[in-house]
Formats: structure tokens, C-alpha cells, sequence
């Protein structure tokens, strides 16, 4: 698990940016690279990768060079998710929290899975200026039925199993609440379920 509390998340993010990997020993009291940190993880300026550790590059089956100055469209399934994702992680970083979501990403070979991301900002006037990304591979199957899924059904699918009502999940992605109730009754008649508790039991009983 990659959660980035204050405690493990200060020797990764401060002062990361502009050094882009190295902490001032002298303010920090030690020095660690991204390349020493055991969990994939990414350094990111308006969503370009600027620096990543092996990990993060071997996840999604690249060498650590090709994935250096890449956008992180390549590592979504179509650029409407890269939009989506985007969209909602930008209002969230402004706030200057750490911020996390489950989504399906790509891989090289064009295989997907399901990760779950940490991300925090360390401009939060301009969030995707500078932020930092922890990526967790999930054991979490990927049905045929899914891939008939559209990138927001996903989404809405992720806040549901998260135990989000209708309503909270509108005000997160700033629809209304009549859209996402028309998303989820699609949703539910696609993998074929009658309610919210089972469309929850049917995620997340897919966790390995």
C-alpha cells in the first residue's frame, strides 16, 4: 500500500521540485532520490514525467529512459480518460491535499490494470505545475464486460464501490445528479445487476 501520509509522503515530495529527485540532506537531515524509493512513483510538471523510479517505468512495462520527458497519455486506455482524470485531479490539487482514485491504466504492450493513485501538489495555484504520484497496481481482474465500459462509467463505477451516493458523486465531478444517476442505471444494466449493494459486492469482489 502507497498511501502518502504527512510522515512517509515529506521525504519523497519536499523539496523534490526543482532538484527533480535529490532532498537537501541539510533540510531534510538525509538524502533520497526517486530511484531509492522502493513503490513506483513519478515527478510530474503539467503532466509530462520529468523523473520516475524504476518501479513506476516496470509497471507499465517500460525502461526508465522511455517514460522521461513521455506524457501520461500513453498510459491511458483513450485521451477522454486523460481528460477526465484530469479534469477532476486538477480541482482537487488546488485544495493542496493529497488526493487518490482508482483507475484502469495502460500498459505498453496495450494490456491494462487497475491502479490506485496518491498524488499531491506542490504548487496548488497551478496543481499540475509541480506534483508527485504514487501508483499502486491493484489485484483487481478486468472483465470483458468492462471493456464496454465507458471512461466515465468507469469512473462513477470506482465512487460507487467507494460508497459514494449519487449525489456526492455529482458534486465531485460537477455533474448533475440526474447525469450520474443516468450513467449508473447504464452501468448496472451492462454488467447486469438490479442495485448500488450489488453493483459494490460485484467490484469489489474482484480483489485479490
Amino acid at each position: 500500500m502507497c498511501r502518502l501520509d504527512k510522515e512517509s509522503y515529506f521525504y519523497c515530495m519536499h523539496p523534490l521540485p526543482p532538484s527533480l529527485g535529490k532532498v537537501d540532506p541539510g533540510t531534510a537531515g538525509f538524502g533520497y532520490s526517486l530511484a531509492d524509493i522502493p513503490v513506483p512513483i513519478v515527478f510530474a510538471a503539467h503532466r509530462i514525467i520529468r523523473d520516475c523510479n524504476a518501479p513506476f517505468a516496470a509497471l507499465f512495462g517500460y525502461d526508465r529512459a522511455e517514460m522521461l520527458g513521455a506524457s501520461f497519455r500513453q498510459l491511458y486506455q483513450d485521451v477522454g480518460d486523460f481528460v477526465r482524470v484530469g479534469e477532476l485531479w486538477r480541482s482537487h490539487l488546488a485544495a493542496g491535499a493529497i488526493y487518490f482514485d482508482e483507475r484502469v491504466m495502460r500498459r505498453k504492450d496495450g494490456s491494462t490494470l487497475w491502479c490506485r493513485v496518491h498524488g499531491r501538489s506542490n504548487t496548488p495555484d497551478d496543481p499540475f505545475a509541480e506534483a508527485i504520484y504514487c501508483f499502486e497496481p491493484m489485484q483487481r481482474g478486468i472483465l470483458p464486460t468492462e471493456h464496454v465500459l465507458t471512461g466515465r462509467q468507469r469512473q462513477i463505477l470506482m465512487l460507487v464501490a467507494r460508497g459514494r451516493t449519487s449525489g456526492e458523486i455529482a458534486a465531485e465531478l460537477k455533474l448533475s445528479r440526474r447525469t450520474v444517476e443516468a450513467h449508473r442505471a447504464r452501468l448496472m444494466k451492462t454488467i447486469g445487476v438490479r442495485n448500488g449493494a450489488e453493483l459494490m459486492a460485484w467490484f469489489n469482489e474482484r480483489e485479490g
